[in-house]
């Protein structure tokens, strides 16, 4: 697994992360040069004359300077990865919402959406992270490893032979154990990813809970979840506290072996005492990144899981890419189901040689048993799925051969469940035509028999009517949805149980004041209530994938 697809990211700033780079290396070079002006401070106290002939004084405030400029590099490299980063994770997380919006409607069927917020929320911003943290992060580590090393071997190269000799130890100890920490991250991030279903799920069945004294085990059910993963949590901080000591026990064994073989060059002579000094700061300054490698390899572990996961979602299909067929040109109505096939992933055929056909503004009302396909047929005709093999046609015309917007556009749907948005009853309404006038909406929530009752909401019809349209009665909610169909005046409108909650006095007001608006289009009732039943001009019944026509 590479993090290539992600780098790609970088990209369009690339010249603010470029900056944040050298300021980092700057940095890095600036922390260098501390072990050398000890050297030469140390030679200064003793009275030694000094390799820059610079006063106690002067050496003090060249210290001083560079501390200064590394403050500054720091800010200002912090500042510029914080940028890029905050602008990267909104980048990714658009471009994974979009991509989630171009999937098909039958990929969520079996998709847990709270699994779906995790990879929006905790994946995305851990490669974030990754890509402008740690990936970035690495060059002034190896630039500092590096100029420690060679620093070193400009004072002595046989000490300095002696700790880069230690630098393959790291890489096993990291390798060894790093092996273990990637399937332990990879399963945690799944297991905070199912925490937050679990939460998402019992959120939206608060009332549901509540009605049937499920508190005490779903509280249970969310206890087992975050006990999952709790414990991998402590076995993955396990692993990473066993590999910070193992690192630092290296790094210290590198720093007793500095001051050990450079003690023996002080006492042959072949060392100064300040020489030893930066020696031994440059050996301290070489296990500072090594150190920080070994929370890097936790980090490094722990976003391959997130990428894994966020690449998994990017390789699913999305729906059919349309830019270049035609437009569906407006219709009158005729629809054809030809020789349909059609079965759902891993079920049983559910239709076989399929053959119906509706005329131009006629009212064809479907009835069957539950789960005999009455639903999937407005899926096959709004293309959120494909037949097998066999056409649907509109005016003769091939649904594969025009672009699923254009055909969306001339279809209305009320669902058999109500989906409304936190915002206003108006903006509900005109959800499918966002211009739409507020004469057009009130007309539409006429025709719906939905005007009185949001007349009488505190704000009329900008009222907000909560996730899902919570403060809605279930007859209510279905009536907003109404509305929003009729309001687009479709050449087709599709009506999937959409009076099942409403009282007889209210399905007979909406029967008689859309009467009208349902004359104008081709309508598709799927019910089993009598009164809207009656408004059909045919009434056919699914039965073993066949629609078979009854009596009226």
């Amino acid at each position: 697994m590479n993090f290539r697809y992600f780098l790609t990211y970088i990209t369009p700033h690339r010249s603010i992360l470029l900056l944040a780079v050298l300021f980092m290396v700057g940095e890095s070079a600036l922390s260098l040069l501390i072990p050398w002006i000890a050297g030469q401070f140390a030679e200064s106290v003793m009275g030694q004359p000094s390799t820059w002939a610079l006063s106690h004084g002067q050496i003090l405030a060249l210290w001083l300077l560079i501390f200064i400029f590394q403050a500054v590099f720091r800010f200002v490299n912090s500042y510029l990865i914080t940028q890029s980063g905050a602008k990267i994770l909104a980048q990714l997380s658009m471009r994974l919402y979009d991509h989630l919006q171009s999937l098909p409607v039958g990929y969520f069927h079996d998709k847990k959406r709270g699994q779906v917020l995790a990879l929006l929320s905790n994946d995305v911003a851990t490669l974030s992270h990754f890509v402008t943290g740690t990936l970035i992060g690495l060059v002034p580590m190896l630039l500092t490893l590096i100029g420690a090393i060679v620093l070193m071997a400009v004072i002595d190269w046989q000490i300095a032979l002696l700790v880069a000799l230690l630098t393959p130890l790291f890489y096993v100890a990291l390798k060894l154990l790093g092996k273990k920490i990637r399937p332990v991250s990879s399963e945690l991030m799944q297991k905070q990813a199912d925490t937050v279903a679990v939460l998402e799920e019992n959120l939206g069945l608060f009332s549901l809970i509540k009605a049937f004294v499920r508190e005490p085990l779903e509280s249970q059910r969310f206890g087992g979840a975050t006990s999952d993963v709790l414990q991998l949590r402590r076995q993955q901080l396990r692993l990473q506290a066993t590999l910070g000591p193992v690192v630092q026990l290296l790094a210290s064994m590198g720093v007793l072996a500095v001051l050990w073989l450079s003690s023996q060059q002080l006492q042959s002579g072949s060392l100064t005492a300040p020489e030893l000094i930066s020696l031994l700061l440059y050996g301290l300054l070489f296990t500072r990144p090594m150190s920080a490698l070994a929370n890097l390899y936790g980090d490094v572990q722990q976003a391959r899981g997130g990428a894994e996961r966020l690449l998994a979602i990017f390789a699913v299909a999305p729906e059919p890419v349309d830019d270049k067929l035609a437009e569906l040109p407006p219709v009158k109505g005729d629809i054809d189901f030809r020789d349909i096939h059609f079965r759902y992933p891993g079920g049983e055929l559910l239709f076989e040689e399929m053959d119906f056909h509706i005329d131009a503004g006629e009212t064809v009302a479907i009835t069957g048993a539950n789960g005999a396909g009455k639903s999937t047929l407005t899926h096959l005709l709004m293309r959120f799925s494909d037949p097998l093999s066999g056409t649907v046609e509109l005016d003769g015309i091939d649904i594969r051969d025009v672009s699923l917007a254009s055909l969306r556009r001339q279809i209305g749907l009320v669902a058999q469940h109500v989906l409304l948005s936190d915002i206003s009853v108006a903006d509900n309404i005109a959800y499918g035509k966002p211009d739409a006038s507020a004469s057009e909406i009130e007309a539409a929530a006429r025709a719906a028999n939905a005007h009185d009752f949001i007349a009488a909401l505190s704000a009329g019809y900008q009222s907000m009517i909560g996730e899902q349209g919570v403060r809605l009665s279930g007859g209510q909610r279905q009536r907003i949805a109404l509305a929003r169909a009729l309001l687009v005046k479709p050449a087709i409108l599709i009506l999937d149980e959409a009076t099942s909650m409403f009282d007889p006095r209210g399905e007979a007001l909406f029967l008689t004041e859309c009467r009208e608006q349902l004359s104008a289009c081709t309508v598709i009732m799927i019910t089993h209530r009598p009164a809207t039943l009656a408004l059909a001009d045919r009434i056919v019944q699914l039965e073993n994938g066949q629609l078979i026509e009854m009596n009226q």
